[in-house]
């Protein structure tokens, strides 16, 4: 039995405006330090722990170029610089974050505010960083007060894998299995509302494993919080909730929590989606089926290459690699009550470069990591940087 559950043009300027200059006052962090941060306790359950392949990289002493608080006093969204490879990202109670490093396994403690010390909490071992694979993505359990359980999507040597863990006890394995391969190792994890998790696989290389109801890869599983299939998934007992898809980008849930959208990457002969999912559909990769749904919207072309996906108060945020740059559009509902995407409005356009993940807090502001080092993209000196903006309301200039 699972644990219980607990319970941007113009618009760039507003979006500056309310992380870099006036308006700071109303849009001061609520970070205030707090002891139970440390000393997590050791993982709790019956389930027999289990680390990851061991001969990952170890984790960097502290030295020059080591992550630090920002490097640029004129900018208080940059809160965290010199990072490698940021990716997963959870928000914690106190609104400070983790940020997890793909391809070193470390997972940094960002503060809220520019120029803050960044200390590495934990570092997981074993990774594979292969086809774009290693440290994921984070989440946090629903139950994180009571439990302190902190989840993520990995690479081992042998799958991709989802895990569980605290900050100080074992790792334990929460679904394994997920088919790894030379590229396309991407991952995302988010909770739903009522504590199902839900992971995003990529197809590892092999398009024909997002069409077979037989794998893993290239799906959105529908999981309780020890790996089991939820209930009410379209095949009793089994783990699918969604097929179709090459690799996810992002997943992440409406406010409400009562829709979750995805998007992805596609060949560039294709539009990239991003899909509103329904249990059992399949969303086309590498072929259209019986169960096809097509995309609730697209990335705009100019903005190929989405990083991830938020929602902020029934607005649908995505990143863009090649964009450089953070779309929005708001979330409406259709006659019928389905959810709709509007039409796109851009920010932090070529500010920051190449921009990854992308995730919601509960004070009203949106975490993001930048991927400049990734071979296309221009870095500066403080890169990979973790950037911190709350979004204003107003209007903006929206674009198709």
């Amino acid at each position: 039995m699972g644990r219980p559950p607990a319970a941007v043009s113009a618009a760039t300027a507003v979006l500056l405006l309310a992380a870099c200059g006036a308006g700071a006052t109303a849009s001061e962090p609520t970070w205030r330090p707090k002891p139970s941060f440390t000393g997590e306790n050791a993982n709790p359950g019956p389930r027999q722990p289990v680390q990851p392949h061991q001969g990952g990289p170890p984790a960097r002493s502290a030295r020059p170029g080591a992550p630090s608080g920002s490097g640029t006093k004129t900018d208080p969204a940059v809160v965290a610089t010199n990072l490698t490879t940021p990716t997963g990202i959870a928000i914690m109670p106190d609104n400070t974050a983790l940020v997890g490093e793909r391809t070193t396994g470390r997972i940094l403690r960002v503060r809220p505010l520019a120029g803050r010390p960044v200390t590495t909490v934990r570092t997981i071992t074993g990774l594979s960083t292969v086809g774009g694979g290693g440290l994921l993505d984070l989440a946090l359990s629903p139950n994180y007060v009571e439990d302190n359980l902190i989840f993520a999507y990995l690479t081992s040597p042998a799958d991709n894998r989802v895990v569980d863990f605290t900050l100080t006890g074992p790792v334990t394995p929460v679904v394994t299995g997920i088919p790894r391969g030379r590229s396309d190792n991407t991952g995302r994890i988010a909770f739903a509302a009522n504590g199902d998790l839900l992971i995003g696989t990529g197809d590892g290389g092999r398009a024909a494993d997002a069409a077979s109801p037989n794998s893993l890869a290239g799906k959105v599983l529908r999981v309780t919080d020890i790996g089991t299939a939820a209930a009410g998934n379209p095949s009793p007992g089994s783990r699918v909730y969604t097929s179709g898809h090459r690799v996810v980008d992002g997943l992440c849930t409406s406010t409400d929590s009562t829709s979750v959208f995805e998007v992805e990457t596609r060949p560039r002969d294709a539009a990239d989606p991003i899909n509103l999912l329904e249990p059992g559909a399949s969303y086309g990769w590498p072929q259209p089926g019986s169960a096809y749904r097509g995309p609730a919207n697209a990335v705009p072309g100019s903005a190929r290459s989405p990083g991830g996906c938020a929602v902020l108060s029934r607005r649908l945020y995505v990143t863009s690699r090649d964009g450089s740059e953070l779309l929005s559009a708001r979330i409406g509902l259709s006659t019928r009550g389905r959810p709709t995407i509007g039409a796109y409005a851009a920010a932090l356009r070529k500010r920051y470069g190449r921009l990854l993940t992308v995730v919601a807090a509960g004070d009203g502001a949106l975490w993001l990591t930048t991927t400049n080092r990734d071979g296309a993209g221009r870095p500066v000196a403080d890169d990979e940087r973790v950037l911190r903006i709350v979004p204003s309301g107003g209007s903006a200039h929206d674009r198709t």
